[in-house]
């Protein structure tokens, strides 16, 4: 089996989000995106940093929360990935 990459579960943390409506529960994420409590939290601290991803906390939940710049984030990776597809890279 082929292990992701950083940029690849990035990308997939996002879209994850975006399917969600742009909103979903921390441990959903982690459940979803495979990824252990630890290395969830690394990757959205820094999707929060680089004005991606937002936390908040609503009652007892924290909800993480798709920015624009997440959104446009998704965009431009899928482009990539079809100029890369087009050329076989």
């Amino acid at each position: 089996m082929k292990r992701r990459t950083r940029i690849e579960i990035i990308e997939e943390i996002l879209e994850i989000i975006s399917i969600k409506k742009g909103r979903i529960k921390q441990t959903h994420l982690m459940y979803k995106a495979n990824l252990s409590y630890k290395l969830l939290k690394q990757y959205v601290n820094e999707l929060i940093q680089k004005n991606m991803l937002e936390e908040k906390k609503e009652g007892n939940h924290i909800m993480i929360l798709l920015k624009p710049k997440g959104k446009e984030f998704i965009e431009k990776y899928k482009k990539m990935r079809e100029f890369q597809e087009t050329f076989g890279i």
